[in-house]
């Protein structure tokens, strides 16, 4: 299958043993970067990439944090989960920020070749059984808060990042070069879409939710 790929994990060999899954399968580029800096970097010059594999615990990653951002800059690239964790409630957040697939670092190489495979054919690949195991009483708010900052423009995430950051609007729009009433009008969309009340309670939540179960 054509289809170009990036592996943004800091483990020389599990990006190898990626590049060993692939073989058969992916026909295209298939590119390495080791930190979140470095994908972002590499997705902004390489318009071409089709799929990611994103590592939630590499350099530069907190948390489900690079899945988020990914997904708001590059809508349109795959971005697949792989993680030494396998929490029923990470991966039901992965899932809900868009992820289309997320594969434990544990799955055997012929599994993780099934689940790249049925990626690209615009699949969703999930660990079998996860949500067997799925706690049912996540709060409302919890799960309305993660489709909500699925919706962000990347200019609004930013600012999201900032104020859970602990930034002021004034400091916002030094960072950004951007003016605080442009600042106002992000913190005032972001709340919005998540649903809370005020800036303190969006960055709580957004912190709350970026660590690992």
């Amino acid at each position: 299958m054509q289809a170009n790929v990036l592996i943004a994990d800091d483990h020389p060999l599990f990006r190898a043993a990626m590049r060993q899954a692939m073989n058969d399968i992916v026909k295209g580029k298939i590119s390495e970067v080791a930190t979140l800096d470095e994908a972002v970097a590499h997705l902004e010059k390489d318009s071409a990439i089709d799929l990611v594999f994103l590592d939630i615990n590499m350099p530069g990653n907190a948390g489900l944090t690079g899945l988020a951002e990914l997904r708001s800059r590059h809508p349109d690239v795959l971005v697949v989960v792989v993680s030494a964790e396998e929490s029923p409630v990470l991966i039901e957040r992965s899932v809900t920020l868009g992820a289309s697939g997320y594969i434990p670092k544990s799955t055997p190489l012929p599994l993780i070749a099934e689940a790249v495979e049925l990626v690209l054919e615009g699949e969703q690949w999930l660990p079998s059984g996860w949500n067997d195991a799925l706690i049912t009483n996540v709060p409302t708010s919890d799960n309305q808060f993660t489709k909500g900052l699925a919706q962000l423009t990347p200019h609004q995430f930013k600012v999201l990042k900032m104020i859970a950051d602990g930034l002021l609007n004034k400091q916002i729009a030094y960072e950004l070069d951007i003016s605080e009433s442009t600042v106002k009008q992000h913190v005032s969309a972001v709340l919005r879409k998540l649903g809370v009340i005020n800036r303190t309670k969006a960055g709580v939540l957004f912190n709350q939710l970026m660590q690992n179960e």
